[in-house]
This record gives C-alpha cells, structure tokens and sequence, in this order.
C-alpha cells in the first residue's frame, strides 16, 4: 500500500486554501474515500452534501490534521480551523477563555484574550464574553465557537454540520454571519451539511459525495443573498436532490 503524503503542508499559493490529490481513505477492508482530487480556493465557499456514510466528515478531519489518509496528498495553506455541531466550549472556562484557545501559540495571555474579546464583539457576543459557557443559548454557544476558530485567521475554515441543532431562525441569523465575516476576511470554507438548501444559499460550489467519491461538482451561479423560497434556488435543490437519488 502506497505511504500517504503529510496531512497538513503548506501549498505554497495563495490561490489555494486547500488541495486534495488521489485522496483514498480505508477503514480495514471497508473503503470511505476513492480518489478524491478537489481543491478549494482562497475566499471560496465549497459545500459538500452526501448520504449517512458517504465519507463527508471523513474528508472533513483529514483536511483538518485529525485523520490520516491511506494513499493521495493534502496540502493547507496555512493552520485550517473547525467547527462542529456541537460548540465543544469548556464549560469551567469563561466564553473569553474558550475563544482565546483557538489562538496560535506561543503567545501571552493578555494578547489572547484581546484578540477573542474583538472577534466576540464581530459575532455579537461582546456582552457575553465573562459569561459561562452554561448559561449560553444554542446560538450563542455556536457564535463563540465561530469566534475560537477564526480567531487564529485561518486562510481555511471547517464546518462540520454547525447549524443543525439550531431553530430554523436562528440558523438564518448564523448564515447572515458567517457570510459577513467571510466578505470581510475571504477565508475558504468547506461545510459539511445535509441540507441541500443551506448548500445552495451559502456556497460557491456543491460537492455531491457519493460512496466515497465526488459524483457531482455544481457551481451555483446566483447573486447573494440567496433565499431558499427564490424559483432559482428551488431548481438547484432539485437537481441536487436528483443527484442525491432523492425524487418528488
């Protein structure tokens, strides 16, 4: 069996976020990942929708530095930072702590929690920064773990479902914030959902993973803001469920 390449390296460019090349995962005799070549560029919003099973969170920590693939190559330019569903907050740390973990080290404390009280202010938590992580709401909970992950200026940002136990509402305001902070730092992101709509109204481009490879590449070529009751956002959908094996 061919030796995986180093998981995290730089690329070198800052065309690209990321690159995946002959990427294979296998789990024993069971393969997860077949071959994938993707590559996700700086400011790009990649979003990567697939079946239970189909290998999505898998990508997901090996783009991360958490797993390691079989065989293939992935290169990050930079240090990629993730969010998962749940907000993962320490709870006997202050919501200011949690957020200044995220950043790089060596640095002092100070320093730390200067930078995690201004990114708490860009999410609209600035009230809550002394607050303990209990006595968060599920929004608010989320909004600090967006702030410990972009707290360290990653040119790559890793969402693995981070809106799924949120309320419909609630989840709009997330979208809103998250496509604000990306207009004004252009990191890459790539988000893991199995919500065909939230795919279409954030990202540049959906990715259909099926049985461990890319099926399907979909640009979506309409303006922001997007809204899922849009005829064109409908078509989209559509094609995506098709894709998906999912029909009306």
């Amino acid at each position: 069996m061919t030796a995986a390449a180093t998981t995290v390296a730089p690329i070198g460019s800052r065309a690209a976020a990321a690159r995946i090349t002959g990427l294979s995962k296998r789990f024993g005799e069971r393969s997860v990942l077949d071959r994938i070549d993707l590559e996700i560029g700086v400011g790009e919003i990649v979003a990567l929708v697939g079946r239970s099973g189909s290998g999505k969170s898998t990508l997901l920590r090996i783009l991360a530095g958490l797993d390691t693939p079989t065989r293939g190559a992935v290169s990050v330019d930079g240090r990629p930072t993730i969010v998962f569903q749940e907000p993962r907050l320490i709870p006997w740390q202050p919501v200011v702590r949690n957020v200044a973990l995220g950043r790089p080290k060596p640095r002092n404390r100070r320093a730390d929690e200067q930078a995690a009280r201004e990114l708490l202010a860009e999410v609209g938590l600035a009230g809550r920064a002394d607050a303990w992580p209990l006595t968060l709401s599920g929004g608010e909970a989320q909004r600090a773990a967006l702030a410990r992950a972009l707290v360290a200026e990653p040119t790559l940002l890793l969402l693995d479902e981070p809106f799924g136990a949120l309320d419909a509402l609630t989840r709009l305001t997330m979208h809103e914030l998250l496509l604000g902070l990306h207009a004004q730092r252009e990191f890459g992101v790539l988000l893991v959902t199995h919500d065909v709509l939230e795919a279409i109204t954030l990202a540049d481009r959906v990715l259909v993973l099926d049985e461990g490879r890319i099926a399907a590449d979909v640009r979506i070529d309409l303006a922001r803001p997007r809204t899922a009751a849009a005829p064109e956002v409908a078509e989209y959908a559509t094609r995506l469920l098709a894709l998906l094996g999912v029909t009306h």
